[in-house]
């Protein structure tokens, strides 16, 4: 079993869990991702590592409130148990098999939306700990949507805040942010990072390419299973079918075709609605 050692509600719809996992924390390195399973009957569900505490033995996972299974990992209390957590699945972050003097070299900007900001701490922490220069970009609708504010503030050189209604920061959306920094303010990067809902990521990469700046994206949101057996991350890069689960779920965001990803997050739209209703229905009966 593996206990939640502490559970904090981000947003209303967001929460944060540490969760004791000595051998997960152990082995774990930014990019990748894990899968729980809630008790012994409940589904599968892929999450991305949003932090991990070698020491102590525990691992962070965000969860955003939409579905069923969702609802129902955000359910458990402090002191509960998940029935399984298995990971670290995934392929770490690329960053993470450069030599000191390559990442010396770099200048990184990573750009989040909403709960994908979650996952890009751990990057950025670990880039900060090896002395890279790390700007941050964190976009929301609303400046009470933001997650993960102070943290990142703690771990990059300069974090830029963006929300559509201007209610913190530069209104307007992390595209345009990025166009400004290095158009209007000069800055200069080798290596963009791209984690958010896919729209974002689509926008932001064709952003990127215009300004020739190399990106990676992060296709977390495409999982299902997690193990490559439901094929429901099929998605075409480079003109080639690859599974985000098992050969990502970071890619090369100029290679990646946006267009289908999105399609796919549809597939079980009315699936997913009516486990919705049933969950509720069980929960108001009590777990």
């Amino acid at each position: 079993m593996y206990k939640i050692v502490s559970k904090e509600m981000l947003t209303p719809t967001i929460c944060r869990m540490n969760v004791e996992a000595p051998r997960l924390a152990k082995a774990a390195n930014p990019g990748q991702f894990l899968i729980v399973r809630a008790d012994e009957k409940g589904e599968r569900i892929p999450l991305t590592i949003s932090d991990y505490d070698k020491e102590a033995g525990t691992i962070t996972i965000v969860t955003q409130q939409i579905g069923a299974s969702s609802s129902e990992i955000i359910s458990y209390e402090e002191g509960e148990s998940f029935a399984d957590v298995v990971g670290p699945l995934g392929i770490p972050s690329e960053f993470i098999e450069m030599s000191p003097e390559e990442l010396k070299a770099q200048r990184y900007v990573f750009i989040a939306g909403g709960v994908g900001t979650a996952p890009v701490y751990p990057q950025v922490k670990w880039l900060h700990e090896r002395g890279v220069t790390v700007d941050v970009i964190i976009g929301a609708k609303t400046a009470d949507l933001m997650i993960y504010v102070k943290e990142m503030e703690a771990v990059c050189d300069n974090l830029y805040l963006c929300t559509d209604d201007g209610s913190v920061g530069f209104k307007g959306l992390v595209t345009a942010r990025l166009e400004k920094l290095i158009l209007e303010e000069g800055k200069k990067y080798t290596q963009a990072v791209a984690i958010g809902p896919m729209i974002m990521m689509k926008f932001a990469t064709l952003t990127a390419k215009k300004l020739e700046l190399p990106i990676i994206v992060s296709l977390n949101t495409l999982m299902v299973d997690g193990t490559g057996m439901c094929g429901a991350c099929r998605v075409t890069v480079a003109g080639k079918t690859r599974f985000a689960c098992v050969e990502g779920p970071e890619f090369n965001g100029y290679d990646v075709d946006f267009d289908e990803a999105m399609r796919r997050q549809t597939m079980y739209k009315k699936e997913e609605m009516d486990a919705n209703e049933h969950h509720k229905c069980r929960i108001g009966r009590g777990r």
